[in-house]
C-alpha cells in the first residue's frame, strides 16, 4: 500500500488563503478578487505548467504546479465564503470521479490496454453527460454537450470533431481532410480578393477548423504543435537578431532581404547543433 501522504503543507496553504481573504486584516488585493478576475490567472498558470514540461524544467515545474494549486485553493476559498462548496468538496468530488471512471482498477471491469481504458472512460463520460439533464447546454446536441466554450479554440475544435467522429460523422482517413483544406484555402483566397471582412473571417475560421481536423487524423495536438512553432520562431528570431548584431547591424536599419539572409543563417546554425 502507498504511504499515507503528509497533508500538513496543504492544510497550511488553505490556512494562508483563508488569512489572505479575511476581511479583518487580510490582503486588499486578494479580498477584491472574484471568480472572473482570477480565471485568467488560472488559465495562465496551466500554460506555464505546460511550458515547464516542454523545457524539461523539473524545478520550474514544481513551482508552476504550486502556482496552479494556488488557483484551485483560491477559487475554492471564494466558493466556501459564498456558501457553495469548499476545497474538501472539490477533492472529494474528483476522488469519487476518478474511482468511478477507473472501474478496471477499483471495480471488476477488465481493461488490459490503454485503448480499452480510453473507450471505457469516454463511455462513462457520455453516461455522465446524459445524466446532466437541464444543464446550460440543453440547446446543444447531446453528442457535443459538455465541450466547454472556455477551451482554446483549436483544442475545442478537436474535441468537437472527436465527439462527432464517435457517431460516424468523420472522414475515413487524412486524404479527404487534406483535399478539404485545399478547398477551404481556395474559398479563403476568393474572400480575400472579393469578400467582406466578415466573410473573410468566417472562411479563415473554416480553414483553421479543417486544419485542426487534419491534426486529429495525424494524432497530433494542434495546440502543442502551434506552441512548439511559437517557441521555434522565438528561438530563430533571437538568433537572427544576434547574427545581425554581430555584424554591427540593428534590426531597425535592416531591410527584409538582409533579415531573411540572417534568418536562413540562424536556421543553418540550429541544424548543426
Amino acid at each position: 500500500m502507498p504511504a499515507t501522504p503528509d497533508l500538513s503543507s496543504l492544510a497550511e496553504l488553505l490556512a494562508i488563503m483563508a488569512r489572505l481573504r479575511d476581511p479583518d486584516g487580510g490582503c486588499p488585493w486578494d479580498l477584491e478578487q472574484t471568480f472572473a478576475t482570477i480565471a485568467p490567472y488560472t488559465i495562465e498558470e496551466a500554460y506555464e505548467v505546460e511550458d515547464a514540461i516542454a523545457r524539461n524544467d523539473m524545478v520550474g515545474l514544481k513551482d508552476e504546479l504550486g502556482d496552479l494549486l494556488l488557483q484551485v485553493v483560491f477559487h475554492s476559498r471564494m466558493a466556501e465564503e459564498s456558501g457553495h462548496f469548499s476545497f474538501a468538496d472539490v477533492a472529494a468530488g474528483i476522488s469519487e470521479k476518478m474511482v468511478r471512471r477507473h472501474p478496471h482498477v477499483f471495480g471488476d471491469v477488465a481493461a488490459d490496454h490503454p485503448e480499452t481504458v480510453s473507450t471505457n472512460w469516454e463511455s462513462i463520460k457520455a453516461a455522465e453527460r446524459a445524466a446532466k439533464a437541464g444543464s446550460s447546454q440543453d440547446n446543444v446536441s447531446p453528442v457535443l454537450a459538455g465541450v466547454t466554450s472556455g477551451l482554446p479554440a483549436l483544442l475545442r475544435a478537436v474535441k468537437l470533431q472527436n465527439r462527432a467522429a464517435r457517431v460516424g460523422f468523420d472522414w475515413p482517413d487524412k486524404r479527404p481532410v487534406i483535399d478539404k483544406i485545399k478547398e477551404e484555402l481556395q474559398e479563403l483566397e476568393h474572400e480575400i480578393e472579393s469578400g467582406t471582412a466578415q466573410t473573410t473571417a468566417e472562411e479563415f475560421g473554416d480553414f483553421l477548423f479543417v486544419v485542426a481536423n487534419l491534426a486529429r487524423h495525424l494524432k497530433l495536438d494542434p495546440e502543442a504543435c502551434l506552441r512548439a512553432a511559437n517557441r521555434k520562431f522565438e528561438r530563430r528570431f533571437t538568433a537572427m537578431e544576434n547574427i545581425l548584431h554581430a555584424d554591427g547591424k540593428r534590426l531597425d536599419d535592416c531591410n527584409l532581404a538582409t533579415m531573411d539572409a540572417a534568418w536562413d543563417e540562424a536556421k543553418r546554425q540550429e541544424k548543426k547543433t
